[in-house]
């Protein structure tokens, strides 16, 4: 019995840093946008650079000519209608979705690390709520900088 236990156990199993070894520094371009909706871009490329220092070991440096990698994207914002009233069809709940398609190069080998990989993040908002499109933007932003971020780590 006891054998059994030890056998299956472990399988599969690393304590190894979910980060590249070979990477110390990110330099972040501004995000790029299509959107009439300005300013959004940024606020993600803030969110992203304070995501990577707060859960990377990566350092964000603001000169390309020092960093290791460098990390670019373009974001898309688009808005819909969740529900409506029953009689009058009057909106009563709205999405905020951003896509983020991200590049990842490291600037020593000339390796694409991320290829532009797509990312999504989404909030909604109700006016009746006293909510509004600032307001789920915020989130739907801070959703999809963690997902630039996980991008970030090693493939399994």
């Amino acid at each position: 019995m006891g054998l059994a236990v030890s056998l299956c156990g472990c399988q599969g199993y690393s304590n190894s840093w979910l980060h590249r070894d070979d990477v110390s520094t990110v330099y972040v371009e501004m995000m790029e946008t299509s959107s009439f909706r300005r300013g959004h871009e940024f606020v993600l490329t803030d969110a992203i650079c304070k995501r990577i220092e707060a859960q990377t070991p990566y350092k964000i440096v603001s000169d390309r000519d020092v960093a290791d990698t460098i990390l670019s994207g373009r974001m898309d914002i688009g808005t819909g209608v969740l529900a409506t009233e029953r009689w009058e069809g009057r909106p009563l709940e709205y999405e905020t979705s951003i896509a983020v398609t991200v590049t990842w190069k490291n600037l020593k080998t000339g390796q694409i690390l991320v290829d532009r990989e797509m990312v999504f993040g989404s909030a909604s908002y109700s006016s009746q709520l006293g909510q509004s499109f600032d307001y789920s933007i915020g989130l739907a932003v801070n959703n999809a900088a963690q997902k630039v971020v996980e991008l970030m780590e090693k493939p399994w």
